[in-house]
This record gives structure tokens, sequence and C-alpha cells, in this order.
């Protein structure tokens, strides 16, 4: 994959918004249920980005969220700057909107505060006026709120603390023929005018519209500006439009590609004579396409590792933020993340490996289990491999069924790993159907009679260009590569792609302290493209 071949960013970053602090491009995602949440990443030329912290630790409020809360959680955020205060607002569809506040956007972030409660407000964006009032714009979700379709206005405080008016219609897409789903806005002022950036459609066949007017409570006139058309890029849609240190202008956006998540696009902009936008490549004086290669910004030195670079030098090839970690820093790599609120009994690295305790997993589907570490699922093919042991136990009280392993987790989803029970431990993979309420387990080998044994295994997990999941065990119990599973078909979460995890569960209600009872979790190493990612 081409150095700067759309996707930039070919895994699940849904929801993106960017601004561009000095000669850097700051980005957010929409992160759901996962936490921590609230992505932000930077870039210097919009294609190489790296991954440098969550915002939001931990979602509130946090007894809701000590439990997966899937498609729940953090919907579309905005990221803006205003008097040297840059502010996180985000949308919790059950909850309301949300504001952090921080002096740079590497943080450190404050705790969110509750800037307007209510169900199904959703993809807030604040804007300061000229006068130096602030308002929001935002969205709704028929699932909590009955009504979508609309866009709605309200002042608040230009701190973002408190709401000053109730919220008003400005925009109604039920209004405008064949005008469905119309959500997500990005507010901006520019050359005398309001604009409104707003996705309509639906998140995968959507396009993206432009409003804009002389009055920020409207009327607004619009322009359908960025479509499919003849391109492999359905519903390109839902962004920011950022500028770049030397005066070009960019738009970046999202791809839904299904089992892989909403991708991240960027498009070339340009401004006719009545200050219209026109996105990507051009169809014809209104609307455009998306484009396969993000053309070079101006002065970018290294614009040269595209098309026509040399294919096998590093820097002609798709680069994505770290996946591989060794496991040697105290903290977790910002990539990870868990499936609800995370507790500090949960996880243990630093020492070249990571520890999991083993979590209490009554019913054994993996679905309602929270201490679940994963990264987003590679949008291009991957090779996967980890070390997993059980260190020795005494057995002198009943501990239940453990589980250790690796999983391809969506609607459904597939572990392969190790099993302690009073049989011993055996090496085992399991699947779960979307609608199934019980796992399918396949019973490999037995690595020990005995339940107090130790016992270790290298896992090897391949990701397919369609998102087929195959799984192998090797080690010194095994010998070569033992096939566990072929040809799995991973499947979507609510709302966000699959995701690859680690996790440690017993079939006890009891929780485990990690002194007591724990998998050790060695390196894990992606390669991607027959490299390391």
């Amino acid at each position: 994959m081409e150095h700067r071949a759309n996707p930039v960013l070919d895994a699940d970053w849904p929801d993106p918004d960017v601004i561009r602090v000095g000669d850097e491009f700051w980005m957010i995602a929409s992160s759901f249920q996962r936490a921590p949440g609230l992505p932000v990443l930077r870039s210097t030329n919009l294609v190489d980005w790296e991954h440098v912290t969550n915002a939001l630790s931990a979602l509130v409020p946090a007894e809701h969220y000590a439990l997966p809360r899937r498609g729940s959680g953090v919907w579309a955020p905005s990221l803006r700057e205003h008097e040297g205060t840059f502010f996180l607002v985000y949308p919790d569809p059950d909850h309301g909107i949300f504001v952090l506040d921080a002096p740079h956007p590497a943080g450190p972030w404050s705790a969110p505060r509750l800037l307007l409660p209510g169900h199904g407000l959703i993809d807030p964006c604040p804007l300061w006026d000229d006068d130096g009032r602030a308002y929001l714009v935002h969205g709704w979700a028929r699932s909590r709120a009955r009504v979508k379709n609309r866009l709605s206005l309200l002042e608040v405080t230009p701190d973002l603390t408190a709401p000053l008016s109730t919220s008003q219609i400005i925009i109604d897409g039920a209004s405008i023929p064949d005008m469905l789903t119309l959500e997500g806005p990005k507010a901006y002022r520019h050359d005398g005018w309001y604009w409104i950036y707003a996705p309509a459609g639906g998140v995968a066949d959507g396009y993206q519209v432009v409003f804009r007017s002389r009055d920020l409570r409207g009327p607004y006139e619009h322009r359908i500006v960025l479509e499919q058309d003849s391109t492999p890029v359905n519903g390109p849609h839902q962004g920011a439009l950022v500028d770049d240190p030397a005066g070009g202008w960019w738009f970046v956006h999202f791809q839904d590609r299904g089992v892989f998540g909403r991708v991240t696009h960027v498009q070339p902009v340009q401004f006719d004579a009545e200050g219209w936008p026109h996105l990507g490549e051009r169809i014809d004086d209104v609307r455009g396409r998306p484009v396969a290669v993000v053309p070079p910004l101006e002065g970018d030195a290294a614009a040269g590792a595209g098309a026509g670079a040399d294919e096998d030098a590093p820097d002609a090839l798709y680069r994505e933020p770290r996946r591989s970690d060794d496991f040697r820093s105290a903290q977790l790599h910002p990539r990870w993340h868990w499936q609800a609120n995370p507790q500090p009994h949960w996880w243990r690295t630093g020492t070249g490996r990571l520890d999991l305790a083993f979590a209490p997993s009554p019913r054994g589907d993996l679905r309602d289990q929270g201490a679940i570490l994963c990264q987003q699922l590679p949008g291009q093919p991957s090779d996967w491999t980890v070390e997993l042991s059980l260190p020795g136990v005494a057995t002198s009280a009943a501990i239940g069924t453990e589980r250790a392993g690796v999983v391809v987790l969506g609607s459904s989803y597939a572990w392969a790993g190790l099993r302690r029970d009073a049989d011993g431990i055996a090496l085992v993979h399991a699947t779960m159907a979307a609608d199934g309420a019980d796992e399918v387990v396949s019973t490999h080998r037995l690595l020990s009679a005995d339940p107090g044994a130790e016992a270790g295994v290298r896992l090897h997990l391949t990701v397919d260009a369609e998102g087929r999941v195959s799984f192998a065990a090797s080690g010194a119990e095994i010998g070569q590569q033992d096939v566990l599973l072929s040809d799995w078909q991973a499947t979507k979460g609510h709302w966000i792609g699959a995701e690859i995890g680690l996790f440690a569960t017993v079939d006890s209600p009891m929780s485990h302290d990690l002194s007591e009872r724990r998998a050790h979790f060695g390196p894990v190493t992606v390669r991607r493209e027959g490299r390391e990612a």
C-alpha cells in the first residue's frame, strides 16, 4: 500500500475532527464504550499519524460504564481552540453533551463536565463568533430522541460551562428534497459566511453536504460537495475542514469499511470565486469524488515517498500508529483500550510482559466482559504473535474454569488460548455467533493433566484483506505451528469495527488479585506488508 494512499489511517478512527496548531495537525475520533477514550493523534503532513494520548481516562458516569455499553459512550466529538484553551466537546447519546479542556492538544485534559444534559443530543460543535459570543451546533439521534435529520443551535457561555438559550432548529433535513439522516455538523466562520459541513445519507452510503448563510440562525443554502461516484470509497463524509501552514485546504473524513470500521481519508479542497468549496477530484462544477492518493502539502519534505518512489524504501509504504508492544513501559501504550472503564487491579506491565488478572465471567460470554485489552482490527492484512503462559498454582481450593488468550471481537467472536479446569490445562479455541448464547469450543490437545501446572504457548493470528481470521499455536509442547481455526469471518461491532484483544477470565463471580491468579502475555508483535507495525 502506497505511503500517501487513501485511507491514510486504515483502521477504525470514526468521526474525525482535525485542527492545526502551528505546523502540526491534531485529530480526535469517536471511541464509543472504549476506555480510555477520545484518542488524540498528531501529524505534520495529514498522512503519517502518531497516537499521542487519550483525552478521556474513563467514561462518565463511571458506575454506568463499569460494564460494556456497546453503541453508547463517546459519539462524534469536536476539537477547537479559543483564546489559548483547547476544548474537546463530545456527546453521549444517553446522557448529554460533555466538555473537556486543556492547555495543549497533548494534554493534560480536564475531567469531563456536563454542558447539556439530555437524550439523543449528538455531534456537537462549538463556534465563537466575532462578537465573542459562543454557540453550539448539534444533531439528534432518533434511537434516543425519536427525531433525527435536523441540526439545532443554542448559545452557550464562551468557556463552554453552561447553556444560555434553548436549542432551536436551524436546518431541517426533512424540508430538503431527498435529504436523509443529516447529522455530524462542523461549524466555521469564513469570508463573512457561516459554514456548516454536515454528512447525510447514512454511515455506509452517505455524502457530504455544505451549508452557508450570512446569519448563523439561517436560512441556509447548500450543496452536495462529495460523493462516491465511480470510486470504491462508499459514504465519503463526516469530518473536518483544516488549512495547512502554506495556505492550502483539506477535508478529513471517514469511509465505513464494515468489519474494519470507519477509516480516515484526506481530500484536497479548492474554493471557487463564490467561496464554495470543491472537495477531492471534480465531477462537475459542484460535486467531487474521493482521490486515491493524497497530494503532498507544499514544502512536505517526505512527499517523495509517494507515487514512483522505491517500493522497497521504508518511506514508500503505508504507516500507521504503533501496534507492536514489548510491555516494557509501566503504562500501557495509548493504542490499547478496554471494553469498559478499567480498574487498577486488572493489569500490570513494565517488565517485558503484561499480567492480566482473571476477571469474573459467570456466563462465559466475552461480549459481557469489560476487562479485554484491545486494539482496532487493521484494515490491511496482518499477522499477530503473542506469548501466553499460565503460572503454576496451588489447587487446594476450587478455582473454576480459567481461560486466557487472544480474541477477535465484534458482534460475534472467536478466540484461541489456554483453558485450565479440573482436567488440566488444554489448548483450545472457541467461537460465538452474533445471536448465540453459548460458545462452540474445540479442544486441540491437553498440555498437562495437572490443573496446578505451569503451561505456555505461542499464539499466531492472521487476518486477511476480507477480515477472515486464522489462529495457530506453537511451542515446546506443540512443536511446529498447529492450526486451530481457519478462515473465520470477523464481524463488526455496534458502530465500531472488529477488535483484537487479550483477556483472562474465570467462570466464577469472584475477582482474583494479580498476586493471586493471573495470566502472562509476552510481547505482542504485529506485522503488516512484511514489516513490523
